[in-house]
């Protein structure tokens, strides 16, 4: 099978150089040219996952076109606020018979939709039968390590999704199948924000008990949009949902927890990107999903807060006041 990556980040070159391993025909693509002269020249992503060799049937590529017309699976592992930029570069090819599989974990700005629907949106070939999600709690550092992992693969199409996991499921890299993608997509999107706020909360110097709440009221906040948006709330007990969810609040790895941290210290967002070589998706999620939540009417006040202390200068103080002093509630609610 032949196989294009698109996206040479750190978990775009993981899943190439996992799928090279196991004998697939693979393509990375880099945005920049240069970039893609250099992964080949030196035949590792030092930027982004220094250490890891390529295997040598890995191929770096800077065409994309030509990639994704040789392509049978193409997986996207662009920043999520690219994706449609990215796939507008091959709007226009057809597209029978490949599959996609997104890795990218967001809600698109000023739309509100999620990577699958963006994906059908601009792609008009493509069926929603040709689209899975890979989504589950896997930081790259550890992948490419062969590490122990486990992640779903979820479709509309059981048997694309089945398809997926045979092409990626190895002995570390272990690959379930649920045909729920919107609440797939949903957590792995939500996660991030309440990660943030995980972040936060370690920033301030607040303990277990804070994150506890964080992580638990989060995920009440994840299912309450992924039911009114059409998800099974079973998902979210799920790799994708509270594996996840989990693993982002908690991992030293984790770059959304880690924003959040420098915000909960002090710095600004402005301040704490400049630093940063990676995407950390929950910020640019905060936007998305908190005007996603306004428009569906869901609850969601950890999502606002966050939003609040990004977005419009909120003081954290002033925002974990108006988050333990609102009126008390029922747990289910």
């Amino acid at each position: 099978m032949n196989i294009a990556v698109l996206g040479a980040g750190s978990w775009g070159t993981t899943l190439a150089v996992l799928l090279a391993k196991k004998g697939y025909s693979v393509r990375l693509w880099a945005h920049r040219p240069e970039f893609a002269a250099k992964l080949e020249a030196e035949r590792e992503n030092s930027r982004y996952l220094k250490g890891v060799h390529f295997p040598e049937t890995l191929q770096i590529v800077g065409h994309l076109r030509d990639l994704v017309s040789w392509a049978e699976m193409i997986v996207t592992a662009v920043p999520s606020q690219a994706l449609r930029e990215t796939l507008l570069g091959f709007h226009d090819l057809p597209l029978d018979g490949k599959i996609l599989v997104n890795v990218a974990k967001g809600i698109e700005i000023g739309t509100g939709k999620r990577m699958s629907e963006v994906l059908l949106e601009v792609l008009p070939g493509l069926q929603p039968s040709q689209v899975t999600a890979l989504y589950g709690p896997s930081h790259a550092e550890e992948v490419s390590k062969e590490q122990p992992t486990t992640v779903v693969a979820s479709s509309p199409s059981l048997t694309t999704a089945k398809k997926v996991q045979e092409v990626f499921h190895t002995s570390t890299f272990r690959v379930y199948v649920n045909t729920d993608i919107i609440g797939v997509e949903i957590a792995g999107s939500v996660k991030n924000i309440i990660a943030i706020a995980a972040g936060i909360s370690d920033g301030i110097g607040f303990g277990d008990n804070a994150k506890a709440a964080i992580i638990t009221r989060g995920l009440a906040e994840i299912s309450r949009l992924c039911i009114k948006l059409g998800g099974d709330a079973v998902t979210i007990s799920g790799l994708s949902g509270i594996g996840d969810l989990v693993v982002t609040c908690l991992s030293r790895h984790s770059r959304n927890r880690y924003v959040g941290e420098e915000i909960g210290r002090g710095r600004s967002l402005e301040e704490v990107i400049s630093s940063m070589n990676m995407v950390a998706e929950g910020v640019h999620s905060s936007k998305a999903v908190y005007e996603l939540s306004r428009a569906a009417g869901v609850d969601m006040p950890i999502t606002k807060a966050v939003y609040e202390m990004l977005f419009e200068a909120k003081p954290v103080q002033q925002a974990i006041f108006d988050l333990m002093t609102r009126d008390p509630k029922q747990e289910k609610d």
